[in-house]
């Protein structure tokens, strides 16, 4: 039988209804890491939503916002969150801290690599939730994402560091 931590292989994006913030997020880190021959294959990027449904499309803007910058998330299908996942998840980003109480109160065995996205960024009065931009202009879509992208690079440090390949 594998180690609990070389079975958590995920690396989990979460937000409300997972068709706008978390599979941007998602579309960000595959995409990072296919520059990372180490760590590309080995971890799998996902994103679910606390509150979603199955099967819902991103949102039209999420789509937009990604496609100006050379992401295609189109084929995105929405998730909730399930205990499986959460088992599975070497890391779990959140986008708010709401999100994160509710991992607390709905899931177990949440992994010790719980963190809000936005906690990465090293100066310390940098604003640390993404809001949600369900339903404004393409312009707040945009500024999301770009929220999220300043942050990939030490995202991606962090999984270098922290992830063991064995």
């Amino acid at each position: 039988m594998l180690s609990m931590e070389r079975e958590r292989n995920l690396v989990t994006f979460i937000c409300t209804a997972n068709v706008c913030r978390s599979p941007m997020a998602e579309g960000l880190l595959h995409h990072a890491l296919q520059d990372i021959p180490e760590l590309f294959g080995k971890i799998k990027v996902v994103s679910a939503g606390i509150s979603a449904s199955n099967g819902d499309p991103a949102s039209i803007n999420s789509i937009q916002a990604m496609k100006k910058i050379g992401i295609d998330i189109s084929g995105h299908k929405s998730k909730p969150l399930t205990q499986h996942m959460v088992d599975s998840s070497f890391a779990i980003f959140c986008m708010t801290l709401q999100h994160q109480a509710m991992l607390k109160v709905l899931f177990e065995n949440l992994p010790k690599h719980t963190y809000l996205m936005r906690e990465f960024l090293p100066h310390k009065d940098a604003i640390k939730e993404i809001a949600d931009p369900f339903g404004q202009a393409l312009g707040s879509y945009e500024n999301t994402r770009d929220n999220m992208k300043e942050v990939m690079s030490n995202i991606m440090e962090f999984l270098k560091k922290e992830f063991k390949i064995s």
